[in-house]
């Protein structure tokens, strides 16, 4: 369970990397749209391999893996629709619309974004051979653009950069709480809970990438985006092969 505490920190501690980044460097917005589909790409990649797959593989029928996406994604699109009502729907903007939102909306939708992952990468580590380097990467690489565009945005919105920092910290900790948790409910688990729940989170994963990460990705980057998430897809591919 230690284990599974540690990689959620180490996934998570990337938003912390994304919030350093964001005030150490000048990054344009171009640049950071690019860095955002790539993130984009490398998630897309982990949900088809990782988890759809790996759902599919482990369910003798497909209906726990077709209900496991519908649940995913409808529990996503509800919890960010609430959010997005409270004022935490520009949590990912880099242009400072946080300003006219809540602090702790933005803290929850941002907590709510991350959940899914860091939940599957803990109840990875229930597997023989230990966590997937294709999962970790994709969980690590994925946070990063998003950290960085979500701290430029609350920068320009007026928000304190240890304010902000404080922000990530307690998110990488709530991450490494959700792997922890994905490791405790599983471990034990039967194939169809465990397919559901792999399919579960690439639902609510692939819903949070069309609602916020991608149309941020080509609203800045353009077409170009494109081709930057198909790269991160291909990358993640690689490492799944290898992993």
């Amino acid at each position: 369970m230690g284990e599974a505490f540690l990689w959620g920190l180490f996934a998570g501690s990337s938003l912390i990397v994304g919030g350093v980044l964001a005030f150490a460097l000048d990054i344009s917005r171009r640049a950071l749209g690019l860095v955002m589909a790539f993130g984009a790409g490398v998630l897309i990649s982990a949900v088809a391999y990782e988890l759809v797959g790996e759902a599919a593989l482990t369910s003798a029928g497909s209906g726990g893996v077709a209900g496991g996406l519908a649940a995913g994604a409808v529990t996503f699109y509800v919890g960010d629709l609430l959010i997005a009502r409270a004022g935490g729907g520009g949590r990912k903007s880099p242009e400072g619309a946080q300003a006219t939102g809540s602090g702790t909306a933005i803290l929850l939708g941002i907590v709510l974004d991350g959940i899914p992952e860091s939940f599957v990468l803990g109840a990875s580590l229930i597997e023989p051979g230990g966590a997937s380097v294709a999962l970790i990467a994709a969980v690590f690489l994925s946070n990063v653009p998003e950290a960085i565009a979500a701290s430029s945005g609350l920068g320009e919105a007026g928000m304190p950069r240890r304010r902000i920092m404080s922000i990530w910290i307690l998110v990488a900790l709530a991450s490494a709480l959700s792997a922890l948790a994905g490791f405790a409910l599983l471990d034990g688990a039967s194939a169809t809970v465990t397919a559901f729940v792999l399919a579960y989170a690439a639902g609510a994963i692939i819903t949070m990438l069309a609602d916020t990460m991608m149309p941020e990705a080509f609203e800045h980057a353009g077409r170009s985006a494109g081709l930057m998430t198909t790269l991160g897809f291909a990358l993640a591919f690689a490492l799944t092969l290898l992993g």
